[in-house]
């Protein structure tokens, strides 16, 4: 999909579509073991090698919506990926992340942050995540810094 093809996307259509890419890098860097979950671990990652992070997912649900430690973690890791040019998008349904990025059982403790970084041996190729980029670079241009994506249910 090229850029233009995403900026006449509508935005219903917009919103599918990223949340379907999402998904797909999501799952395909599973498999590529390219997937660190965790506030404090995404946390280590982007201070000890800020050029492996491609994109990050923040994640929060109802129950952690006043979580004022949380909320400052998000402030901190949305201004070092600003300063650092990762894309970044949130999403509202944590159990739903957790599915997609947990072990078979779904289980997780802390999936409120999600890095996607690039293998030692090389870049994390993806058309999907190429799409992903593309919709930041617009949201951004929208003034849309850190838009919200709705994961497909299944």
């Amino acid at each position: 999909m090229t850029f233009e093809e995403v900026v006449i996307q509508k935005p219903t259509e917009r919103a599918q579509c990223t949340g379907k890419a999402l998904e797909e890098v999501l799952v395909s860097a599973k498999d590529n073991d390219s997937l660190t979950v965790g506030v404090y671990e995404c946390a280590k990652v982007m201070n000890l090698d800020p050029d492996s992070v491609s994109f990050c997912v923040l994640a929060t649900d109802e129950e952690f919506e006043c979580d004022v430690a949380l909320q400052i973690h998000f402030t901190l890791i949305q201004s070092f990926c600003f300063d650092n040019d990762i894309s970044i998008v949130r999403v509202s349904d944590m159990q739903r992340l957790v599915e997609i990025v947990g072990d078979k059982a779904g289980q997780l403790d802390d999936a409120h942050c999600v890095l996607i970084t690039n293998p030692s041996e090389g870049s994390f190729e993806d058309p999907a995540l190429e799409k992903l980029h593309l919709f930041c670079e617009e949201s951004r241009r929208l003034n849309d810094w850190v838009p919200e994506i709705s994961l497909p249910e299944r």
